[in-house]
């Protein structure tokens, strides 16, 4: 298991340099288009010529790559267009707002995905997998948007239960996370529930849960205890993608519901062309992605011994 992990992190510090270098070229292998944007589309050329000597930008390329890495491991990723601000002070707080939207997304849609799944897998072609599939491939099948309208229509206009925005502007509050987190789990817990049951159904025909079973070993037992872990490597590569999803498709549900997270961040950014804003979520995107795929592998290596014997 130890070989596995080294294995793993060292691809992903290969994959982080790489990317790194893919970053820095993107966003500053041309100084005067950095120049121009920290300083504005009238700024003079002696103005920014200026400005590329006093922040480093005419030094040589593998030099100003070099300081590049070492600001951005000190969090310094320069001054945001868009909010006036140092980046990482608006970069962190949208960052923990996002991972406390995730954190309860995924504490509603694992447990419910993979009960659903199970109860469905092991009683293939029953009424309860056809309902089960059937409620999966309807939430599946409506986009964010149009639930996150319908849910808005029900609760905040129809019944007046909820607020119809989600600021936070008066710290946590668990009534302003109901709608974000419902419109994701509806769009998301189907297609995780259909992946549980194909797997739970493809284990529950395997020879030794047959032979379990015909020994006469309790139904519970045989679930839990031996097709559970076998059955749980799709399921697992899904909800380790979700990690990746969120960010990025995330955007909807956040601007829907005026949630200030790192979805709507990007799209600020992007909006307003705020390069260093920009880079640094790129970055920050970067990590995470490598980051879950390190745990996916890891996670593989956990459930299937035979991936830490084949390493």
């Amino acid at each position: 298991m130890a070989r596995l992990v080294l294995y793993r992190l060292l691809n992903a510090t290969i994959s982080i340099v790489l990317v790194s270098i893919a970053i820095f070229l993107l966003f500053e292998f041309s100084p005067e288009t950095v120049a121009a944007e920290a300083l504005g589309q009238y700024s003079t050329p002696e103005q920014r010529t200026l400005w590329l000597e006093a922040h480093g930008y005419l030094a040589p390329l593998p030099v100003r790559f070099v300081d590049w890495v070492a600001r951005c491991l000190r969090g310094e990723f320069g001054i945001s267009r868009v909010f006036a601000a140092p980046v990482a002070d608006v970069l962190w707080p949208r960052l923990g707002a996002s991972a406390l939207l995730a954190g309860c997304f995924f504490a509603v849609l694992i447990p419910l995905s993979l009960t659903l799944g199970v109860l469905a897998g092991v009683r293939e072609g029953s009424f309860a997998d056809r309902v089960i599939s059937l409620v999966s491939i309807i939430s599946t099948s409506v986009p964010p948007f149009a639930s996150a309208v319908l849910l808005s229509a029900l609760f905040v206009f129809s019944l007046a239960w909820l607020p119809g925005t989600s600021a936070m502007l008066d710290g946590f509050s668990w009534r302003e996370l109901v709608l974000p987190v419902a419109v994701l789990v509806l769009y998301d817990f189907g297609y995780l529930a259909r992946i549980t049951r194909a797997s739970m159904a493809d284990v529950m025909r395997t020879p030794y849960i047959r032979t379990a079973t015909l020994k006469g070993m309790p139904p519970a037992r045989i679930i839990l205890r031996h097709a559970l872990r076998n059955a749980m490597i799709p399921p697992f590569t899904v909800i380790m993608l979700q990690v990746n999803w969120l960010i990025g498709g995330v955007i909807v549900v956040e601007f829907f519901f005026a949630y200030k997270g790192f979805g709507s961040l990007i799209l600020e950014a992007s909006l307003g062309q705020d390069l260093f804003l920009l880079q640094a979520c790129t970055a920050v995107s970067v990590l995470i992605a490598v980051g879950t795929q390190t745990l996916a592998d890891i996670g593989y290596g956990v459930l299937n011994p035979r991936i830490r014997i084949a390493r």
